[in-house]
């Protein structure tokens, strides 16, 4: 595997699973085949599960791990061709990209929508240059559009806890404070479709995601209908993605938080989140505290994730 981006990369996702779900067995079992390997991974962005997880897996496999902050320590970097250099960005991507390749073997890369241009943001153009550029094995730890560690992890975690072969998985829209980017939204909905999942999304109009990441999920602008007899809640906040209205907040309307009172109207659901949360206004506490959370799990199950992939890629290597 040369890249890692999309639910597509990963090929048949039963084997994926049954390969991540051995790791987790004996995470030290193929630590032969890192030896002498460097990972280096880039953050344009903030991060807490993913910079340590993605090390831990590294680690677990015998690899060298380097991490560069781009925003503390490093050149500002220019990420547009044809811009004349005369401001605070000092480097251009196009000449960083190679020079950071030469110093490893693998390269993830972290970089957030701007959401200000939706055509930039879903050209993924950062991460594409580093695919073109780098001569490595390149994987997303979260780019504009897509979070596919993120995703695999939480169908790892639906896996191990799935009462059902087919549960009816729910991912709901909640409010929050910030303009947030559609990247984990869209691997949600996209990878819990490839698994063949009942999938239902629910928001308030105008809150529609992409088709190309939603096509064969329900959509359903009534949340309390959408939540019914679900086995797994996932909540998660989104900016609007349609124009004129991209990377804008619509509502911050606290009737889509999840409550004790919503998660009634489930199966027993299992709730989940990607982290972090802002409470009482995505979950209430007692949900998030409650039995039924696998926040905790799903987070711990990132480096199983990213394990299961940076061993596909050093395999590639050989």
């Amino acid at each position: 595997m040369n890249k890692f981006t999309t639910v597509s990369d990963i090929g048949d996702l039963k084997k994926a699973v049954a390969e991540a779900l051995e790791i987790k067995k004996d995470r030290f079992a193929y630590t032969d085949l890192g030896k002498n390997k460097t990972l280096l991974m880039i953050f344009f962005n903030s991060s807490l599960r993913t910079r340590l997880s993605t090390q831990k897996a590294a680690m677990n496999l015998g690899m060298n791990v380097m991490v560069l902050d781009v925003n503390q320590g490093a050149w500002k970097l220019e990420t547009e061709r044809g811009v004349i250099m005369d401001g605070d960005k000092a480097e251009h991507l196009l000449e960083a990209i190679p020079v950071m390749g030469s110093y490893c073997d693998i390269i993830g890369v972290r970089s957030f929508a701007g959401l200000k241009d939706k055509s930039e943001d879903y050209e993924e153009r950062v991460v594409e240059q580093f695919i073109k550029y780098s001569g490595r094995p390149v994987f997303s730890m979260e780019a504009a559009t897509g979070h596919p560690l993120q995703s695999f992890a939480d169908l790892i975690t639906i896996e191990e806890h799935k009462k059902t072969e087919r549960p009816k998985v729910v991912m709901t829209w909640a409010p929050h404070p910030r303009a947030l980017p559609q990247a984990v939204p869209n691997s949600f909905v996209q990878w819990m479709v490839a698994a063949g999942y009942d999938v239902t999304v629910t928001h308030p109009e105008g809150y529609e995601l992409d088709e190309k990441f939603t096509a064969g999920a329900k959509i359903d602008y009534d949340q309390d209908r959408a939540l019914a007899g679900a086995d797994f809640v996932y909540a998660k906040n989104w900016s609007a993605y349609a124009d004129p209205n991209y990377g804008k907040i619509l509502s911050t309307d606290r009737s889509w938080t999840v409550d004790s009172a919503k998660m009634a109207l489930t199966n027993n659901a299992f709730f989940m989140h990607c982290l972090p949360v802002r409470r009482n206004m995505i979950v209430t506490d007692d949900v998030i505290e409650s039995p039924q959370s696998l926040v905790i799990p799903e987070a711990a199950n990132r480096e199983i994730s990213a394990q299961t992939v940076i061993k596909r890629m050093l395999e590639s290597l050989k």
